[in-house]
């Protein structure tokens, strides 16, 4: 398994801007904008989608696009769309390691599974 240096996992109940040491690109790995990371940190859901949706270097079956859609979506009400994007990652065939930026290395599955759990947790407590 390889393992992937990402960005912007801003989960529910997990922090993370995964990087592999400080860069001012915290997208390592990906070309610049193309997951959203920048946009994600600055709370700009809006342009995060914008700029994951428009970028066609990444593969839609990206582990880490899906997640980094999925929070984007989850900022923005759209619950049930960010649910199927972290459902989607949990069963992809892809599979890499998530470098946080507490240091933490997590599975792409355990970060989508994480993210999956703290949006029904949110559905759960309105």
């Amino acid at each position: 398994m390889k393992t992937l240096f990402i960005s912007a996992l801003l989960l529910a109940g997990m922090s993370g801007v995964a990087h592999a040491q400080p860069t001012a690109n915290g997208e390592v790995g990906y070309p610049k904008g193309s997951i959203g990371y920048d946009a994600l940190v600055a709370g700009d859901n809006e342009r995060a989608i914008s700029q994951i949706l428009a970028n066609e270097r990444v593969s839609r079956h990206d582990p880490a696009k899906l997640i980094n859609l999925g929070q984007a979506y989850a900022r923005t009400g759209r619950i049930a769309e960010a649910a199927d994007l972290f459902s989607t990652a949990l069963q992809s065939r892809e599979e890499v390691d998530l470098v946080l930026a507490d240091g933490r290395v997590m599975n792409s599955k355990d970060a989508a599974r994480l993210a999956l759990s703290g949006l029904q947790m949110k559905l759960a407590s309105r």
